[in-house]
C-alpha cells in the first residue's frame, strides 16, 4: 500500500493519543516516501508511552513536515524517495508493525548495498530538522551526579582520570552521610523545578530512601522482573532454530504485564521493560543496568537532575551460567565494579554534554564512603586538584 492511500481508520489499533496524533497529520503522512514513513510511525505508535520531551519533539517534527511546501518536502526527502524497496516490503503491514518493517528494511538495505545511501539520507534529514526545529533549552541548569565504589574498602589506583582534565579533583572530602546529602540535594532541585520525569535517581543495587518527587529505577526492585525475563529468554534460546534476531524480536514484543509490572505509571513501566529487553547485560550485571538506564534516561527524558549510584555486580562467568536461574547468591566483585563505574561516570558526563544547555550543566562524581570526588561546572577551574578539607554540601553549593 502507498502512503498516499492512508485513511484515519487504518490507525484504529494505535493507542488513543497516538491515534489522535497521526490522524491530525495524515495529510502530511500522505506525502512521505515509504522508505521514510514507517520509521516515523514507529515513534508515533509509542507516543502514549513517551516522556514529555520526546512527545514535544515528535509533535514539532510532524508540524514541521506538515508546514513544508511540495518543493521543500521534495528537497528534504528526495534521497529517501530514491531508495528501492522490495515487493515484500511494499506489501508489509507497516502501519500496525512499523518497528518490524524497519528491522526488515535494514536487512534489505544491507543485502542490496543501499545502506550507505539510506544512512546519508537520514543524516541529511536530521541536519535539516535540527536547523529548522532546534532543541529547546532546559528550564534550569542540569546537574548530573554519579556515585561509584559501593562496598570497596580501599583502592590505590587513581580514579576519575578521564574526567580530571574537565574539572576539579578533591582528595579530602568528608564522606559522612554523603549519600543522604546528595539525595537531599536532588530532592531540593525536584521541588524547585517541578516537572514530570525531570529528576531521577537510578540505583544499581537497593534503592535508598528518597523523596517521592524523584523518578526512581533500581536493580534490586526489578529482581522479580529480571528473573521472569531470564526464564523467558532461556525458553526461547532452547527452541530449535532460535537465533539472536528472532530472540530480539520476541523480547521487543514483551509488555509490562508480561513481567508483572504494576506501578500504575505506564510510561515508566515501559521505560523499565525496555531497559531489560533492549540493553545488553542489563538483566545480569548491575553496573551495566545502571549505566544503560542512565544513558537512556538522559537520551529520552533529558532530566534536569540525574543521580546514578553504582553497586557491586556479580563476577564474570560463562554466559550460559549467568543466564541460568539459580538460588545460590551471586559472588560479587566490588573492585571490578568500581572500575566499571569509574568509566561509566565518564560516559554519564559525555551523555549529559550531548543535551541542550551543556554550557550551564554541572557534574559531580564521588567515591562512596571515601574522600575522593570530582566536580565539573561552568565556574569550576579545569584540570585542578585540591587537598583542602571539604564536604559534598560545599561542593554542591559551588556548582549552584
Amino acid at each position: 500500500m502507498s502512503p498516499r492511500d492512508l485513511k484515519p481508520e487504518q490507525f484504529s489499533g494505535y493507542p488513543p493519543e497516538a491515534r489522535k496524533l497521526v490522524t491530525n497529520y495524515i495529510a502530511a503522512l500522505h506525502r512521505l516516501p515509504l522508505s521514510f514513513l514507517p520509521s516515523l510511525l514507529r515513534e508515533c505508535i509509542e507516543y502514549d508511552y513517551k516522556f514529555p520531551v520526546e512527545r514535544k519533539a515528535l509533535e514539532r517534527e510532524l508540524a514541521n513536515l506538515n508546514s513544508l511546501s511540495a518543493e521543500q518536502l521534495q528537497q528534504w526527502l528526495k534521497d529517501f524517495a530514491e531508495i528501492h524497496l522490495s515487493a515484500a516490503l511494499d506489501n508489509f503491514d507497516w502501519i500496525n508493525a512499523p518497528a518490524q518493517f524497519v528491522e526488515q528494511l535494514s536487512s534489505y538495505l544491507w543485502t542490496t548495498h543501499q545502506l550507505d545511501a539510506f544512512r546519508a539520507a537520514a543524516i541529511a534529514y536530521a541536519d535539516r530538522l535540527h536547523a529548522a526545529v532546534p532543541p529547546e533549552p532546559p528550564s534550569a541548569p542540569r546537574l548530573g551526579i554519579t556515585v561509584v565504589g559501593q562496598g570497596v574498602t580501599s583502592y590505590d589506583e587513581p580514579l576519575f582520570r578521564k574526567l580530571r582534565a574537565h574539572g576539579a579533583y578533591y582528595s579530602q572530602v568528608n564522606p559522612e552521610n554523603g549519600l543522604r546529602v546528595l539525595l537531599e540535594a536532588v530532592a531540593v532541585r525536584a521541588k524547585a523545578y517541578p516537572a514530570p520525569y525531570a529528576h531521577w535517581y537510578v540505583d544499581g543495587g537497593k534503592q535508598a530512601e528518597c523523596d517521592a518527587a524523584l523518578t526512581t529505577v533500581s536493580y534490586a526492585a526489578l529482581e522479580p522482573a529480571r528473573t521472569a525475563l531470564l526464564g523467558k529468554m532461556h525458553a526461547e534460546i532452547d527452541r530449535p532454530g532460535m537465533g539472536p534476531e528472532a530472540l530480539r524480536t520476541r523480547l521487543a514484543q514483551l509488555r509490562p504485564a508480561d513481567l508483572a509490572f504494576s506501578s500504575g505509571d505506564e510510561v515508566l513501566d515501559r521505560f523499565r521493560i525496555k531497559m531489560l529487553t533492549e540493553g545488553s547485560g542489563t538483566q545480569i550485571f548491575s553496573t551495566t543496568f545502571a549505566q544503560w538506564t542512565a544513558r537512556e534516561a538522559l537520551r529520552r527524558a533529558q532530566p534536569l537532575t540525574l543521580l546514578v549510584r553504582f553497586a557491586p555486580r556479580q563476577r564474570q562467568k560463562p554466559m550460559n551460567e549467568l543466564l541460568a536461574a539459580t538460588l545460590e547468591p551471586a559472588e560479587l566483585d566490588p573492585v571490578g565494579s568500581l572500575v566499571d563505574a569509574d568509566m561509566a561516570a565518564y560516559y554519564n558526563w559525555l551523555n549529559q554534554q550531548r543535551l541542550p544547555g551543556t554550557n550551564q550543566s554541572s557534574f559531580l562524581v564521588w567515591f562512596e564512603g571515601h574522600a575522593q570526588a570530582l566536580v565539573i561546572g561552568p565556574a569550576t577551574p579545569r584540570a585542578t586538584s585540591s587537598a583542602s578539607a571539604t564536604d559534598l554540601s560545599q561542593l554542591l553549593s559551588a556548582l549552584a
